[in-house]
């Protein structure tokens, strides 16, 4: 007993010091500061503590438990590490060194992640008290019966003195381009989802059957959206009512999206992405309420949702087909209710972007819109002097002026190599597809290295857990001759202030700055993922494939490392991956639950 005894000590303690090293390199500490001690103590104790909790608790099958936990926690250290590594071994020159370093913090985060990730997995799934939280038992208050409604207006409350500040709304150039279409100035383009484009055009006509004034008139679209979106969140209380959750969640999860200013200032901004983020929501809390019951009104949002997923972002269109296989495999036992409202989504959306688009002559983004992360490759191949043979220089010159990438090239942001490719010769590229793929490949076979950094540096904002981006901090309207201009209708020194320094608190406040973090949601829907797993609950994997597949074509076409907006739909839906990890049948909420007397 002594012995295993001191090699369970024994083993604590190498894990402690690896865990020691690696937050010593995460937190960009010398050896000898003071800190490193206060580490290795707090995460010895941590650590022993987590042990004795999980070995006391009943978390559903143990081997199952533990192996989804290594799976996440080497996912979150090679996630973290893929970013900073550089600064872990910036001082060092002698490669073994270098891999020690590596290694060490390697093991160092991963036994981390995998003891924090062990004691969340203790509540989640064998926690009694935990379970008890989330339910009560009685459902007869005014705040049940009009759970959506309050929700909505305290969203509309909210966000109000943003709409009023922001008025008529939150133009950049996007909407600029949006709206002149509008107008009739510019030619009707796909670029931004027409369908999306179309929906701005209704709503500023009904604007200008009252006013004159375009100003006005496009605030009625802004005025819509505000009440749209308040309105998905509205939708989602009820469904968590419906579902007996605990009223203080409730509210907690109301005051995410009415005081947590993105969402405010989002709620006005004239983009796509905004509307797409509420499909999404509404798509998962339709799909999870049609999963338990079929109901007339779920299947419509279900529907709508659908639609608007597939239309109103052009990656939203192949996540959606991504999902088709799983959801009808999901819905087969309830098939003469599901299929056909399946079957209308996949058949508007085709129709509506191929035979009517073409039909309207509606222009469709050009190739190499869709080709961010190749070009961006390619171009970081040059610019580190690789060599190219003479057949594939030509080819390349056959499209570009290779010699400007290097003073164009912008690890971060695609849009400069596009724009030198639409500046030579584009049409080429189109006309021999199959060559420039096979360069591709060529080179990714010969550069694997440059190619995973120039993948690192065009996406890590989407998965690494400490970059922060700036979030709705833009206001007003973008310089343009349309008769549209910033018009706040409140202001004031105060007004400003308080705008900004709720914006700036994202970057300002620990654990509040979470929720600015692209890479931490991502994580978070990563995490529900595994509680779902290892309680069991496999059916409800469903519930994050929309997420999870709209997440993955952003991986894969993003033009920007950065843009929160790319993710919205994912911030928007925080709060349903992880409600969705608890959520029961309401009739069986009491038969798992301990006898409590409220």
């Amino acid at each position: 007993m002594k012995r295993y005894f001191d090699r369970f000590i024994l083993v604590q303690l190498l894990q402690s010091f690896f865990t020691t090293w690696a937050l010593m390199k995460v937190a960009h500490m010398e050896p000898g500061n003071v800190f490193t001690a206060v580490f290795f103590l707090s995460v010895f104790v941590l650590y022993g503590a987590i042990k004795r909790r999980v070995n006391t608790r009943d978390i559903c099958t143990v081997k199952k438990t533990k192996t989804v936990a290594v799976a996440l926690s080497v996912m979150f250290a090679f996630f973290y590490m893929v970013v900073d590594y550089v600064y872990y071994i910036k001082t060092l020159t002698n490669l073994m060194f270098q891999l020690i370093i590596l290694t060490v913090v390697s093991v160092g985060l991963i036994t981390l992640f995998y003891y924090l990730i062990l004691l969340l997995f203790s509540f989640v799934a064998g926690d009694v008290e935990f379970a008890r939280f989330w339910y009560r038992e009685k459902t007869e208050c005014f705040y049940d019966r009009y759970a959506g409604l309050v929700s909505f207006l305290i969203c509309i409350v909210c966000w109000l003195p943003y709409f009023l500040y922001l008025f008529p709304g939150v133009m950049t150039p996007d909407s600029i381009v949006q709206f002149e279409q509008v107008l009739g100035l510019r030619e009707y383009s796909n670029h931004h989802p027409i369908a999306h484009t179309l929906l701005i055009k209704f709503f500023y006509n009904i604007g200008t059957i009252f006013t004159t004034n375009r100003t006005i008139a496009i605030s009625v679209y802004t005025l819509f959206q505000m009440c749209f979106m308040a309105g998905v969140v509205s939708y989602f209380i009820k469904m968590l009512a419906a579902y007996r959750i605990r009223i203080l969640v409730r509210v907690i999860v109301t005051l995410f999206y009415a005081l947590v200013p993105y969402h405010a200032v989002y709620s006005v901004t004239i983009w796509k992405d905004i509307l797409f983020a509420g499909a999404v929501l509404l798509f998962g809390c339709s799909l999870l309420r049609l999963s338990k019951k079929i109901a007339v009104s779920d299947c419509l949002i279900f529907g709508l949702s659908g639609i608007m997923v597939c239309l109103f972002r052009s990656n939203g269109w192949y996540g959606f087909v991504l999902c088709v296989p799983f959801l009808f495999f999901h819905f087969r036992k309830k098939a003469k209710a599901m299929f056909p409202v399946l079957l209308t989504i996949l058949a508007t959306a085709i129709v509506v972007k191929y035979p009517i688009m073409n039909r309207a002559g509606v222009v469709q983004p050009d190739f190499i819109e869709s080709l961010s992360i190749p070009t961006q490759q390619i171009a970081h191949v040059i610019c580190n002097d690789r060599e190219l043979t003479e057949e594939q220089l030509d080819l390349l010159e056959k499209v570009i002026e290779v010699e400007h990438v290097k003073e164009l090239y912008v690890p971060t942001i695609s849009d400069n190599m596009k724009e030198l490719v639409r500046a030579g010769n584009q049409d080429y590229l189109v006309q021999h597809k199959g060559d420039f793929l096979k360069l591709w490949i060529e080179l990714g076979c010969k550069y694997p290295w440059d190619y995973l950094e120039a993948y690192v540096n065009q996406t890590y904002g989407f998965f690494y857990p400490d970059s922060f981006y700036l979030v709705a901090e833009a206001e007003g309207v973008s310089g343009s001759r349309l008769g549209v201009s910033h018009t706040p209708l409140i202001r004031g020194p105060l007004v400003v202030k308080v705008k900004e320094i709720s914006i700036k608190l994202g970057s300002m406040v620990p654990i509040y700055s979470l929720l600015w973090s692209m890479g931490v949601v991502f994580w978070t829907l990563l995490f529900c993922i595994g509680c779902v797993l290892v309680r069991n609950e496999k059916a409800k994997l469903i519930y994050y494939l929309p997420s999870l597949a709209l997440y993955l074509t952003v991986m894969i076409a993003t033009p920007v490392a950065t843009e929160f907006r790319y993710v919205y739909f994912m911030i928007f839906s925080l709060p349903f991956y992880l409600l969705a990890v608890v959520l029961q049948e309401p009739d069986t909420v009491k038969e798992k639950l301990p006898e409590e007397s409220s």
